[in-house]
C-alpha cells in the first residue's frame, strides 16, 4: 500500500482492480505486508487527469498460470471471411515509422505513397479500427513476476515515462486479499478510486486452483462488488482468464468463455478483457472464441490480452482487430511471464503492438520513441535486454547509424 500512497501523492486515484487470491505475491515492489487486501492500480490519463485501476493477483489477475501439460491441437471451423488469402500488389509497402519522437534519431521506413497505402488497406484490411486503446500492464502484470523487489521509486519513474509516451491506461501495482473481495473494494473506495476491475476465469480447474472457488462462486462475489460500485456510481471493468487454454484442462471451449463474459457484462462491467493466460492461442482458436463472446457481449465492450509464449500474440491481435476489437492490453518491453508456467513468456510487448499499429495506419496517440525510452529505463534496472523485437531492432539501427 505504501507504493499506491506514494503514487497517489502525484496522481489522482480514478480506478482500482479487485481480486480474491490464495496465492501470495512477493515481487510487487513495496512490501505487501502493509496491506491485507490487494488492489491493482491502473493509471488513466484523460484530459490531463490520471485514473487508477486495481486488479487482482497471481495467475488470474495477471493472466498467467501453471503450464505443465502438453498442449493439444484443437481443430476448429472458423469463419471463412477471416482466412481468405489477402492479395498483395507486387510493390506495395507500408510506412511503419509513425509515432517516433522528433527528438529520437530513429528513422526507419519502407516508404509508400498515400495512394499505395490506401489501396493496400482497402484490399486487405477492411474493417480495422481507426483508433486502438492500449492498456499498459507492465508496471503491474510485468514486474510482479520478478524474483527481486523492484523499488517503489523505480516503478513510479517507469509509470511517469509511460504516461509521457501518451499511453492512456496504465496498471501500476497490486495488493492481495486472501479472504474477501468486497473488502478490497471498500479499501479502494476509501482511497478515492473512481473505477474498479474484477477477474474471473473460463476454466473451472483454474478458478479453483487460483482463487479456491468455482466460477459461479467467483461471479457471485463480483456481483456483490458491482452492486456496491453502482451505489457509488463507480464503473467496473471485467477480466476473463484462460480464454483459449488452461494449464490443467487444456483447450477451453468458447462457450465457457462466453458464459463468463456474459455474466460479467450482465452484472454491469463496462469493458471486458479476454486473456490468453498461457499464450497458446492462434488465430484458429481465437476467432471462434471471439465469435462466441461477440454473440452475447457487444463488440465495443471487448478487449484482448495476449501472452507471447508461442510467438502468436501479434497475429492474434491482428485477427482480433479484423473482427472489430479496438482495445488491446500489452506490456512495455514484453515484461511478464509466470513463475508457475515452464517456458511461458511475458505479455506482448507494447512497442511491438504500437509499431504494428503504426504500420497499419491505426492511431494510438502513443509516441514510440518515448515508449522505447521507458522500456530501456526498466530493462537497465532489471539488467536484461528488452523483450520487444521492434525496440531491439530500432535501437540497433540507431546505434549503427550513430557510428557513421
Amino acid at each position: 500500500m505504501a507504493m499506491a500512497r506514494e503514487v497517489l501523492n502525484s496522481y489522482s486515484l480514478r480506478r482500482v482492480v479487485l481480486s480474491h487470491s490464495r496465492w501470495g505475491i512477493s515481487s510487487l515492489g513495496s512490501s505487501l505486508e502493509e496491506s491485507n487486501h490487494r488492489v491493482d492500480t491502473m493509471i488513466h490519463e484523460s484530459n490531463s487527469s490520471m485514473k487508477f485501476t486495481d486488479e487482482k493477483g497471481d495467475c488470474i489477475s495477471s493472466n498467467t498460470c501453471k503450464d505443465n501439460y502438453q498442449w493439444r491441437r484443437q481443430e476448429t471451423l472458423c469463419s471463412k471471411q477471416f482466412y481468405k488469402n489477402p492479395s498483395f500488389a507486387r510493390n506495395q509497402r507500408i510506412d511503419s515509422t509513425g509515432g517516433l519522437s522528433d527528438t529520437q534519431s530513429r528513422s526507419y521506413t519502407t516508404s509508400s505513397t498515400d495512394r499505395e497505402k490506401t489501396d493496400f488497406s482497402r484490399q486487405s484490411y477492411r474493417g480495422l479500427p481507426k483508433y486502438v486503446k492500449i492498456v499498459e500492464v507492465g508496471p503491474r502484470d510485468g514486474l510482479q513476476n520478478e524474483k527481486g523487489i523492484v523499488p517503489t521509486s523505480v516503478k513510479i519513474e517507469l509509470i511517469k515515462k509511460l504516461v509521457s509516451s501518451g499511453l492512456s491506461v496504465i496498471e501500476a501495482t497490486s495488493f492481495v486479499s486472501p479472504k474477501w473481495v468486497p473488502q478490497g473494494f471498500e479499501a479502494a473506495l476509501a482511497s478515492g478510486a473512481k473505477e474498479v476491475a474484477v477477474f474471473a476465469a473460463a476454466s473451472e480447474s483454474f478458478s479453483r486452483s487460483n482463487i479456491n472457488c468455482t466460477i459461479d462462486e467467483s461471479l457471485q462475489r463480483y456481483r456483490d462488488v458491482t452492486l456496491a460500485a453502482k451505489q457509488h456510481a463507480i464503473p467496473v471493468r471485467g477480466y476473463v482468464s484462460c480464454v483459449v487454454g488452461c494449464p490443467v484442462e487444456g483447450p477451453v471451449p468458447p462457450s465457457k468463455v462466453a458464459y463468463v463474459a456474459k455474466a460479467l457484462h450482465e452484472m454491469g462491467c463496462f469493458e471486458i478483457s479476454l486473456g490468453d493466460t498461457i499464450g497458446v492461442g492462434t488465430p484458429g482458436t481465437v476467432v471462434p472464441m471471439l465469435e462466441a463472446v461477440m454473440a452475447v457481449v457487444p463488440l465495443e465492450k471487448l478487449g484482448v490480452h495476449f501472452h507471447d509464449t508461442y510467438g502468436q500474440s501479434l497475429s492474434n491481435i491482428l485477427i482480433s482487430l479484423q473482427m472489430g476489437i479496438s482495445v488491446v492490453d500489452s506490456s512495455v518491453a514484453g515484461l511478464g511471464g509466470c513463475p508457475y508456467a515452464k517456458g511461458a513468456s511475458g505479455n506482448v510487448a507494447t512497442e511491438d503492438v504500437v509499431y504494428m499499429l503504426n504500420g497499419l495506419g491505426i492511431k494510438t496517440n502513443v509516441d514510440l520513441g518515448k515508449l522505447m525510452s521507458a522500456g530501456e529505463f526498466i530493462c537497465r534496472h532489471l539488467g536484461r535486454q528488452s523483450g520487444s523485437k521492434a525496440a531491439v531492432a530500432l535501437s540497433r539501427s540507431t546505434a549503427n547509424a550513430s557510428k557513421l
